[in-house]
């Protein structure tokens, strides 16, 4: 297979699952705080939202590059690299993929490099993953017949079902919290 270049970018499902989530959690707080009288002002809320939004999507805007020579994982130019720091790895330099457990019981793969100095995590939550590893297989001679996706789509298609329902009770909750403010 002639492989010029190849980007891959985080699930599109996952995208918006994970973002959706964050906004049902965080929606109703400031809300909820001026209602209150929280010793925290809504507008220190709204601001921490914000910030927090901007993080998630700098975090789920990765791309993996791949081409004849290398494997990259990049980020946006204006996500700061203190939070993820992007790496490259030339295919010639990739000795095997290790197996590891998460302390939720999935199974992620890390790049092993000649020196050995580090491991790169192999991304697994791209759209296109199956290609990224029928690549990763033809560059380096490496069998992933055993290597799936860390997460399955049916799995975040619940948790997105779920998260829709969490935003027509935040809906209520804004609401309410609204009116009673009204009330006041």
């Amino acid at each position: 297979m002639a492989l010029n270049r190849s980007l891959f970018g985080i699930s599109p499902l996952i995208q918006i699952t994970l973002i959706s989530l964050y906004i049902a959690l965080t929606l109703p707080l400031p809300f909820l705080a001026q209602v209150t009288n929280a010793p925290i002002p809504s507008i220190i809320l709204w601001i921490g939202i914000v910030l927090g939004l901007l993080i998630l999507v700098g975090a789920l805007s990765e791309r993996v590059i791949v081409n004849e020579s290398q494997i990259k994982v990049v980020y946006p130019v204006w996500f700061p690299s203190f939070f993820r720091k992007g790496w490259s790895l030339n295919w010639s330099e990739i000795k095997d993929l290790k197996l590891r457990t998460t302390g939720q019981g999935g199974l992620v793969y890390y790049f092993i490099s000649e020196n050995c100095d580090q491991a790169y995590l192999l991304p697994m939550r791209i759209a296109g993953f199956s290609y990224l590893v029928k690549i990763v297989t033809e560059k380096t001679g490496i069998d992933t017949t055993d290597i799936r996706p860390l997460s399955q789509p049916w799995m975040y298609l619940i948790l997105l079902v779920c998260t829709f329902f969490l935003l027509l009770m935040d809906s209520w909750t804004i609401w309410t919290a609204m009116n009673i403010g009204l009330l006041k």
